[in-house]
């Protein structure tokens, strides 16, 4: 299969911009109100904030590659960038997005253990991510790689509380 991965740089924003767009759309659009998404698009997605995630050392993005067009993308995070205080044992899977016509390939799953080798790279105890409780097939997709609902946090999309599942996954 011709799958590869690329480290994203500052060079990247635009494309980084352009996916982040697209896939957070396309996988929440249907159960938000176009109001709140316009509203975390906008906040979560523009250059400036971008830019400032992409320059952050404990941060990396990744873009995950399909027969060359890009499919997909990875954020990981460590120390003080992750988004819940985990501790200096653990790396976060922040962003793990796939287009969906790309879904059904394994992309997912590629993406998911570079995250799982970068955090065996950097001699971390745990992996973990926030999973939306109404996204079933994420949360069922996570059990199954091994990975064990620990708690949950808050997630605003515009002006609406929404609950993320906090999942983890021990490496040993």
């Amino acid at each position: 299969m011709a799958i590869n991965i690329k480290k994203c740089t500052l060079e990247d924003i635009h494309k980084l911009q352009e996916i982040s767009y697209e896939t957070f759309n396309e996988t929440f659009k249907h159960q938000n109100s176009p109001e709140n998404m316009m509203n975390y698009l906008e906040k979560a997605f523009n250059l400036k904030q971008l830019e400032k995630e992409l320059s952050n050392i404990s941060s990396q993005f990744f873009f995950v590659y399909f027969k060359d067009e890009i499919a997909g993308y990875l954020k990981v995070n460590t120390g003080d960038a992750q988004s819940e205080e985990m501790g200096n044992e653990s790396l976060e899977v922040e962003r793990i997005y796939i287009k969906s016509s790309f879904q059904k390939h394994g992309l997912g799953r590629y993406l998911l253990n570079n995250a799982i080798e970068i955090t065996r790279a950097q001699n971390k105890k745990n992996i973990w991510l926030g999973v939306w409780e109404k996204n079933e097939n994420a949360v069922a997709f996570y059990k199954k790689l091994g990975f064990v609902q620990t708690g949950s946090h808050s997630f605003y999309m515009g002006d609406e509380e929404q609950i993320d599942l906090i999942m983890i996954k021990t490496l040993i």
